[in-house]
This record gives C-alpha cells, structure tokens and sequence, in this order.
C-alpha cells in the first residue's frame, strides 16, 4: 500500500475536521513525507515495531535533538490515527513511545532588569512610541509572537481587553495593563497611515506594512543590548516573564493556563519551578511555628 496516496486526504482532514493552521499542516505533511521517503528508501514494506525503532535511531544519529525527534513521532502518530479513523490499521499509534525530554529551562528576567529592560525604549518619535507599546503589550497579555503580528489597530483601548486567535483557531480574551493602554494610545494616535495592522514595520522606503515575527526579534534584541542586558531574550521571553510574574504574585494555575492559550495545563506546570525558591521561603517563615523546640 502507498501511503502517500492518503497525504492529501489527511491534509484535507486537517484542514476541515481538525483546524490546524497552515504552518502546522505544512510542518506534519513534510514530517510524514520524510518517514514514508526514509521507508521507501530503506525498502521496508510494512510498518511494525522494529521498523520505528530503526527511524528513531535514524533521527538520533543525524543529531536531533530530543524535542526535534519527537515532533517526527507525534506527526507520525497523528497521521496513524487518522489511517484509524478510515480503518486502516497500519499500525497501532499508542505503541510509537516518545523520548523523554529534560525539564525546560525557562530564562527570566529579575524586576530590575524588566524594568530597565521596557524603560530602554523612550521617546516621543514614533518609532519609540511603536516600540515601547509592543513591549508593553507582550509582557501584559503573555501572547505569542505570531498572534502579536496578527493584531490589527481596531482595538478598543477602553475596554483593555483584545480578543485574540490562538492555535487551532482558538479564540481567546488577553488583557491589557493601564501602562500598555498608555502607550499604545499614543501610538496609534501618532499613526497617520491607513494600514490595518497594529504593529508596522516602519520603513522609510517603502509604505507601512505588518510586522513580522522576525521584525519583532529585532525590535526586542536591540531594546535588550541598549539596557545592557546579556541574557538572551526573545519574544517567548515576555510570555515566560506574563506567566512568572502571574504565578509569582499568587495566580491561580488554571487561570494562568487560559490566558496563555496552552491546550493542557501540563504545558503551564513548566512554570512552576521558577517559585521554588519564593515556596522555600514561605516555608521556613511559617511552617512549624507553633511547635516548641
């Protein structure tokens, strides 16, 4: 059987049935299209438990990472299951194990270095203007860099509040600070082009287009450099810092998780581990005080 045959029915399935943006559907059909390219290669003719255990070495020994690997399993998986669904049983998913990742380090700023971090983009000039209220945006709502782009300027201010579209098509509510309403208030107001996008690239060249994920890159590894900080910091390290900064201050875990957009709360429990030394605190002021010694 020529499971490439099914590729485009599983794309379609992704699409309709599924919701999965375009990056997403793209990154799984190049996954499975390297797997059944490595089969054909490697001239297996079935699908069987020593046949993934020679692609996982595969993998391994081209130098992937762990969480590289696994991305290769799951969109494997994924495409198995939906093989399932059509009751074509190749080969059962739940056998396909994945490797076990090491607990994430998460790179956060102390408040010192945030403040002078979000303080280092000053002035009236547009661009200032642009680029403080995009850092104070990413570190009030937590969003992603991609659903920052996304946002158009029809924002209503006085609400604080913007409904956003997350992975999968989810749409969710992400709030605004009073300090993010201020300068994004006098952003827009500084704005005098039509473009629809929130965030521009604001180019003398050429007229005013969406920012890009990379343009917001730039933007923040400037901002960094200019406030003498040699931390690497990325867009994903003001969601890091939203996320820290809620849990630190008593969020609770549930909420923190909805106001990220993480589909299960095991993805938001990564955060924990950043309190330890707050919870070692508590611990040694108030535990055991009533007992004499």
């Amino acid at each position: 059987m020529d499971l490439k045959e099914y590729l485009q029915k599983y794309e379609d399935y992704l699409v309709l049935e599924k919701g999965r943006s375009r990056g997403t559907i793209k990154e799984y059909l190049r996954k499975i299209k390297f797997f059944l390219d490595w089969l054909e290669k490697n001239k297996f003719k079935k699908i069987d438990d020593e046949t993934i255990y020679n692609f996982r070495s595969f993998l391994n020994k081209k130098g992937l990472s762990l969480k590289t690997q696994s991305y290769y399993l799951i969109a494997l998986r994924n495409f198995l299951r939906f093989l399932q669904k059509k009751e074509i049983n190749i080969y059962d998913p739940l056998r396909i194990e994945l490797p076990k990742i090491p607990e994430r380090e998460i790179n956060v700023l102390t408040d010192e270095e945030l403040n002078r971090f979000l303080n280092s983009a000053s002035g009236e000039d547009l661009k200032s203007l642009r680029d403080r209220a995009l850092l104070e945006t990413l570190f009030s709502t937590g969003l992603r860099v991609s659903e920052l782009c996304s946002l158009n300027r029809d924002i209503d201010l006085n609400k604080k509040e913007i409904r956003v579209k997350g992975k999968g098509g989810k749409i969710r509510l992400v709030f605004l600070s009073e300090i993010a309403k201020y300068y994004l208030k006098k952003y827009l107001e500084k704005r005098t082009d039509k473009e629809a996008a929130l965030f521009v690239n604001l180019s003398k060249s050429s007229a005013f287009k969406r920012l890009t994920p990379r343009g917001v890159e730039k933007i923040i590894k400037y901002y960094a450099k200019k406030a003498g900080i040699l931390k690497k910091i990325t867009p994903h390290t003001l969601r890091h810092q939203f996320a820290t900064d809620l849990l630190m201050a008593g969020a609770d875990l549930r909420a923190i998780q909805l106001l990220l957009g993480h589909k299960n709360l095991q993805t938001t429990q990564i955060y924990t581990h950043l309190t330890n030394r707050e919870l070692k605190e508590i611990h040694q002021a108030f535990h055991g005080r009533r007992r004499k010694h």
